[in-house]
């Protein structure tokens, strides 16, 4: 039997690519992010197509269809939730431009979706991994180390770290100036152990500069974008974790977001400036932390009151 092709992509309307356009260029979201609206308009393009409809027109009981259809596939709940955000956004776009007279969308209610809590490392656990980076020897470890400092440090986004411009660091070492999602800048300020890690890396960052004078990153490598991709610190990441004796299956850069935003709160950290410092645009997705916490106080009246055990 021959191998299953898959179906190349329907190619997108006008329309579809003005809004992909107008997402690049006014909003300045990032790579990842249009390529995931791409992918998503791609699919519903070609439901569609199918349906002798252009996407542009479709109505409500198309769009409807299609959530059905997409619930037929198995489709998590949260992925069709993502994908009719995508299309409420792309209709939204279309009624403010004037390219339609209406919004589809305004009338479809989202898929019901349970909220997961994020997934976090204790205290101890992320002690483990600080102290197995800081066993590697040799510049990689000293990048290891101030990756790793910086990170639980500041809770930045993967994309946000490896990405981090040399001038992003404040003279005294001791504050961060981080672009975020939107191209919206947030200032974050480093632990001591984090701006020494920094210093420390400093003195050997000429070795991750092969051929170059210099670079305007913090974390320069031979990558094409010239700084180390996510993949690489994600697979050091692995590594560090099976050093430190832990499940590489449960450690990886947002994890380890979620840890530091989750310890931060334990410790009694202000919800709004922890948005701050996370760089979440409305507080409610911050908010998911204080459940994080809640739990955690569950399982220990649980487990310590006497009448728990009764």
């Amino acid at each position: 039997m021959g191998r299953h092709r898959k179906q190349p992509a329907e190619p997108l309307s006008a329309p579809v690519e003005t809004f992909l356009e107008m997402l690049a260029v006014e909003r300045g979201a990032a790579r990842n992010t249009l390529e995931s609206y791409r992918r998503d308009l791609e699919d519903f393009t070609g439901f569609c197509s199918r349906k002798a409809s252009r996407t542009e027109d479709a109505g409500a009981d198309l769009i409807r269809q299609y959530l059905k259809a997409l619930d037929g596939r198995g489709m998590a709940a949260r992925t069709q939730a993502r994908r009719l955000s995508a299309l409420r956004q792309f209709y939204r776009f279309l009624y403010a431009e004037r390219m339609r007279d209406d919004d589809p969308t305004t009338v479809i209610d989202s898929p019901k979706t349970g909220r997961a809590l994020p997934k976090y490392l204790s205290e101890d656990e992320v002690e483990r991994l600080l102290d197995a980076a800081a066993e590697r020897a040799g510049a990689d470890g000293r990048r290891l180390v101030a990756l790793m400092e910086i990170l639980y440090a500041t809770g930045l986004r993967v994309t946000e770290l490896v990405g981090l411009p040399l001038r992003a660091l404040s003279r005294d070492g001791r504050l961060l100036v981080v672009r975020g999602k939107g191209g919206k800048e947030r200032i974050v300020p480093l632990s001591e152990p984090a701006s020494d890690a920094i210093q420390a890396f400093l003195a050997v960052r000429g070795a991750f500069l092969p051929g170059k004078a210099d670079s305007p990153y913090l974390f320069p490598s031979r990558a094409r974008q010239g700084y180390l991709t996510r993949a690489r610190f994600a697979q050091l990441l692995k590594e560090l974790s099976v050093d430190a004796g832990l499940d590489p299956r449960r450690v990886s850069p947002h994890v380890l977001r979620h840890s530091f935003a989750s310890h931060l709160l334990a410790h009694g950290a202000d919800l709004r400036a922890l948005q701050q410092m996370l760089g979440h645009a409305d507080i409610s997705t911050t908010q998911i932390y204080t459940h994080v916490l809640d739990e955690r106080l569950k399982r220990l009246v649980q487990s310590a009151h006497p009448l728990a055990k009764a």
